[in-house]
């Protein structure tokens, strides 16, 4: 069997002008992933990243640590598939219309926009996030303004069919990419409801591990949302 391993990018600049860097935290997380597989001597025969910022560095990282363990790290292949959902697009264009159509949620985009501390404005905005990922997926293929749900799922499964059935037995891989990839990973693995993607990727952690064992035939979820690099509680992020 072969074990397939999705990373999610350390912490991002979230609230910054260009939310797509790891911030000094984001790249601490990253760093201790690396020191933790290079003593637990784990060796992959591949690794992928998506195409940001925040996922690639998170890989360069992680590998320079590995690296520094006295252990061999694969040169990532970069692949766009791996990519998060289309979030730019879904608040440019879905935002104003759902909005318009429902007070509730235009009040909490309302108290999000007003929100000045930092706390406040994570709060508020996971309140509005999640009604919007909701009405997002219900929405159906065909906008060309943005990626729509079932366009997503199709390119996650296409990817993930993509490294999957490359071929080879024993193959242990790795993946840096983002929450909603690896929450729509995960609910493929469980043949669960599309609603259990959105809900699985809201919890997924800066930096954190989630498993899978495959062969040919095979798919089955090991393991979710696993920091054993990131001992102190105070290091566990989620955006």
């Amino acid at each position: 069997m072969s074990v397939l391993t999705l990373v999610r990018h350390g912490q991002a600049a979230f609230f910054s002008k260009d939310y797509d860097q790891l911030t000094p935290l984001g790249e601490r997380q990253a760093g201790l992933l690396g020191e933790y597989w290079a003593r637990q001597g784990l060796r992959f025969d591949e690794v992928y990243t998506g195409p940001r910022v925040r996922q690639k560095r998170s890989a360069e990282v992680t590998g320079a640590a590995v690296r520094d363990g006295g252990l061999g790290w694969p040169e990532p292949v970069v692949l766009a598939d791996l990519d998060e959902f289309d979030l730019a697009g879904i608040v440019q264009h879905i935002v104003p219309e759902y909005s318009r159509q429902n007070a509730e949620f235009a009040g909490q985009v309302e108290s999000y926009r007003q929100a000045a501390e930092e706390h406040e404005r994570l709060r508020t905005f996971q309140r509005l996030f999640e009604p919007l990922l909701v009405h997002w997926q219900g929405r159906p293929a065909g906008d060309a303004r943005f990626e729509s749900w079932p366009e997503f799922q199709a390119r996650v499964e296409r990817v993930v069919r993509q490294i999957v059935e490359r071929g080879g037995s024993g193959r242990r891989v790795a993946v840096f990419t983002s929450g909603g990839f690896i929450g729509n990973v995960t609910r493929r693995a469980l043949a669960a409801p599309d609603r259990s993607a959105l809900e699985l990727g809201w919890r997924v952690r800066n930096a954190s591990l989630t498993e899978f064992i495959f062969t040919a035939n095979r798919f089955n979820l090991d393991s979710f949302n696993a920091v054993p690099h990131l001992a102190d509680p105070a290091m566990w992020t989620y955006r």
